[in-house]
């Protein structure tokens, strides 16, 4: 997967993500599995480890990838909150609440998304 850049890294003051209630939910594992604490993607029930390394190698790919495709639309949602054509734009203070960011980090990621909409535009 090619990035056009690398997404800012969190300060050492932003939230960790061990902070946060409840991860949201993963739409495309079955209901009944969310409510079983020990499924994980169908990993527990796989014996063999190669099959197991494999397959929950594959997961962490898949992870990272939706990771970094989420954190850029998170900035170019941020970017367009910010955006001084905005009657009802927002300052980097409060995009920082909603998103449980530093300011400084608001100000990164509005940065970062201009930057990812002008090579959409």
């Amino acid at each position: 997967m090619s990035e056009p850049q690398s997404a800012p890294q969190a300060p050492a003051g932003a939230p960790s993500p061990q902070r946060r209630l409840k991860p949201a939910p993963l739409l495309f594992e079955p209901t009944e599995a969310a409510a079983d604490p020990e499924h994980f993607f169908d990993l527990e029930s796989i014996e063999d480890p190669r099959e197991l390394l494999a397959r929950s190698t594959e997961l962490v790919l898949a992870f990272r990838a939706a990771t970094d495709r989420a954190m850029e639309y998170q900035a170019m949602a941020a970017a367009q909150l910010a955006d001084p054509r905005r009657f009802d734009r927002l300052p980097p203070a409060l995009i920082a609440e909603r998103a449980e960011w530093t300011e400084d980090y608001a100000k990164k990621m509005v940065e970062f998304g201009r930057e990812l909409m002008h090579g959409v535009d």
